[in-house]
């Protein structure tokens, strides 16, 4: 098992505090972000590069979770996203799908659950990671004719 990098997104603190501590226990690498807008500016520079997945709240003020996750898309498509939801909120989490969010979980989360889906979305991301390295380094050797 791998230990993923996340972000977690949610304007409720204590949901967000509370969220932090049990993934920490578990052996992830978390940081907290209670806006879009945070979220982005934490994800700016290497912040993408030192993060796997994002676990982002759909209802938040301001800028929501759908218009944050297509920005994170824009500009740093590698990064995973995972979608959390309330009920009334099922269908913004699977418009969230269909603009490249790799899953969605409702509010309040089984807690092995997550854990599965951060760890495979973490997987996934560095897997695309290494196929862009692999293909740079051929790209490099084919130039110098090796």
């Amino acid at each position: 098992m791998i230990e993923p990098s996340v972000l977690v997104v949610d304007d409720e603190a204590q949901f967000v505090e509370t969220l932090i501590k049990r993934l920490d226990k578990r052996g992830v690498k978390v940081r907290a972000a209670h806006s879009g807008q945070e979220a982005l500016d934490a994800l700016a520079g290497s912040g993408a590069t030192n993060t796997d997945v994002v676990v982002l709240d759909v209802k938040m003020p301001g800028m929501d979770g759908l218009e944050t996750l297509a920005l994170i898309k824009e500009q740093h498509p590698l990064v995973e996203v995972i979608m959390l939801t309330g009920h009334a909120t099922v269908e913004s989490a699977i418009e969230g799908m269909k603009h490249g969010a790799y899953d969605y979980l409702m509010k309040p989360c089984d807690l092995d659950v997550l854990m599965a889906k951060l760890n495979a979305a973490a997987v996934k991301k560095r897997e695309h990671e290494a196929k862009i390295l692999e293909a740079r380094a051929t790209m490099i050797s084919l130039r110098r004719g090796d």
